[in-house]
């Protein structure tokens, strides 16, 4: 049982990861102009900004599929974990120059922004864990 635990709690930065940004990526990209106007305050008006969510739809499946390898294979959990952290990281320190800059979001981006940092930083303990515990790895 505590293996079954162990082999769960290294890899949850990377399920929590993978089951938030696949969705957010379909309401990003699949039908942009339909999507995010229901979800966000975004209005689609022209095809730039499709071509663009589109890519970004494509970036963030792209990174979840090496989150996915991070799961399922041993041997890419901790180049998963270092992109898991630069991920969530760089978008939470995006969000917060905008409130800054820009003033505050809707409640939907302040949330991103706390669980973006929330997962940056677990990402952080589980490298600092199993560099501990593993020093070789």
């Amino acid at each position: 049982m505590n293996q079954v635990f162990d082999f769960i709690f290294k890899r949850l930065h990377l399920l929590i990861s993978v089951v938030i940004v696949v969705p957010t990526a379909i309401i990003y990209g699949f039908a942009p102009a339909t999507f995010l106007p229901k979800h966000l305050d975004i209005q689609v008006t022209t095809t730039d900004l499709s071509n663009f969510m589109r890519a970004i739809m494509f970036l963030y499946i792209g990174v979840s599929i090496i989150w996915l390898l991070g799961i399922i294979k041993n041997k890419y959990w901790k180049v998963a974990t270092q992109l898991n952290l630069l991920f969530m990281a760089t978008l939470g320190l995006g969000r917060i120059l905008s409130m800054l800059l820009d003033g505050m979001p809707s409640g939907g981006y302040v949330f991103g922004v706390i669980a973006e940092l929330s997962l940056a930083a677990f990402a952080v303990y589980q490298l600092r864990r199993i560099a501990i515990t593993h020093p070789s790895y």
